[in-house]
């Protein structure tokens, strides 16, 4: 197994499905079969999202696969993994998570230079069909002036 130095794990659905407003970095309680199996980039956080369960951040839906040479100490690949923010993050979060239309949404998983797991969440509303009518055509339209500028 090739363990990499810099491991970066993107969600790329979540800035077209959601209007990102504020973003917070997160640090995460792992197991130690989660945190060898993350370095070796075997997660996948497109369908997660965040919720708080008794006043803490939880992740839910982050799949981390099983790692290879873990014995029955594995882990489970889905399971609600606890988030590390301050408390005035946290508070900042909750009381701006009780406005309609508002979510926390993992943008990318990464870890840091000193080897901690990190994630970035952010604060995002979900956007109208056409907000992703615009940007679906604002995207279009940049690559073809992109196309034309490499041309000439």
């Amino acid at each position: 197994m090739k363990i990499e130095k810099t491991v970066n794990i993107f969600n790329r659905r979540a800035r077209f499905e959601y209007e990102i407003m504020e973003e917070f970095e997160a640090g995460m309680v792992l197991t130690g079969t989660e945190i060898k199996s993350l370095r070796s980039s075997k997660a996948s956080i497109t369908e997660a999202f965040c919720q708080f369960i008794d006043g803490e951040l939880y992740i839910i839906n982050m799949m981390i696969d099983e790692y290879k040479l873990g014995t029955f100490y594995n882990h489970k690949t889905k399971r609600e993994r606890k988030l590390l923010l301050h408390k005035r993050e946290l508070l900042k979060l909750e009381k701006k998570l009780k406005d309609a239309g508002n979510t926390i949404i993992p943008l990318k998983l990464y870890i840091n230079d000193r080897g901690k797991a990190k994630v970035l969440v952010a604060l995002g509303r979900g956007k109208k069909l056409f907000d992703k009518r615009e940007a679906i055509k604002d995207r279009e339209s940049k690559r073809s002036l992109d196309r034309i500028l490499k041309k000439s």
